[in-house]
């Protein structure tokens, strides 16, 4: 029973990681110990299916639970302080790039790698500036989009280092999905569940091939959209000449701390 409720923790742990930008749930899947396993489990269903699925309820039910609570305080925060806590976002996305950043050279760094990161941040970078412009950095919010946000969702959870909730901030879209969890708006949390299992089911074998015969390249595309998600989500329209800004400085100080923090648990346990 204590090892059930212990991995129940765990899973509302990595739920959060779902939620908060700039913490992907599989690395904190990494600083629990799981995530090796829940990769082998999604990515080879007939080994040893029945004991891994006992193994895996309490995770799933802990990460449900995780994404819950966690909408429910940032849908508060995100509708009463937009600009600070956005600014304490981009801290913790700071604070993981190091990480990050030695995760992706941790198999080899040669220039093809700097090259692919460069092409991977100018494209986003293109690409999201384009967006912006064409959606006023609000995406239309239908059924297919929020289909594609879960499958943001289902990648951050089998991409250690990749954060959904990063670039669904930058679409506008993040709010309104918090909000829709927290008020269990089925419209919103369906397409949503529907799209994270589908990423999940269709390239968990695809992502345990591209860890394992290309594994430095993928990460370095990676840092590059991170990068590139990051500078889109600062907020530009607050007068920075304000005492508010010194708030900002304040939490995105934090936020920096609490993802190297993080990160420092992956490299400890993970």
């Amino acid at each position: 029973m204590f090892d059930w409720i212990f991995r129940f923790v765990k899973g509302i742990f990595i739920g959060s990681g779902f939620i908060l930008p700039g913490i992907s749930g599989g690395t904190l899947a990494a600083v629990f110990g799981v995530y090796e396993r829940i990769i082998t489990f999604l990515a080879h269903l007939n080994r040893n299916f029945k004991s891994n699925l006992l193994y895996m309820i309490p995770l799933g039910l802990g990460g449900i639970t995780g994404v819950f609570l966690f909408s429910i305080a940032i849908s508060f925060f995100l509708g009463n302080y937009e600009t600070q806590i956005l600014w304490l976002f981009i801290g913790c996305i700071l604070g993981t790039l190091p990480a990050l950043w030695k995760q992706a050279g941790e198999k080899g760094r040669t220039g093809i790698h700097i090259v692919a990161l460069s092409i991977s941040f100018l494209f986003s970078l293109t690409f999201m500036i384009y967006g912006e412009r064409l959606f006023g950095g609000n995406m239309p919010q239908n059924f297919f989009t929020w289909l594609f946000a879960g499958s943001l969702i289902g990648l951050s959870a089998l991409i250690p280092g990749l954060s959904s909730s990063n670039l669904l901030l930058y679409m506008g879209m993040f709010k309104d999905m918090t909000d829709g969890i927290k008020d269990g708006n089925l419209s919103v949390i369906i397409p949503i569940l529907i799209g994270a299992a589908l990423a999940v089911i269709l390239f968990s074998k695809l992502m345990d091939l591209f860890f394992r015969k290309a594994h430095s390249g993928l990460f370095h595309i990676i840092v590059g959209i991170v990068g590139a998600s990051t500078l889109m989500i600062i907020p530009r329209d607050f007068n920075y000449l304000s005492f508010g800004t010194i708030i900002c400085i304040i939490l995105c100080a934090i936020g920096m701390l609490f993802g190297y923090w993080m990160c420092s648990l992956e490299k400890k346990y993970g």
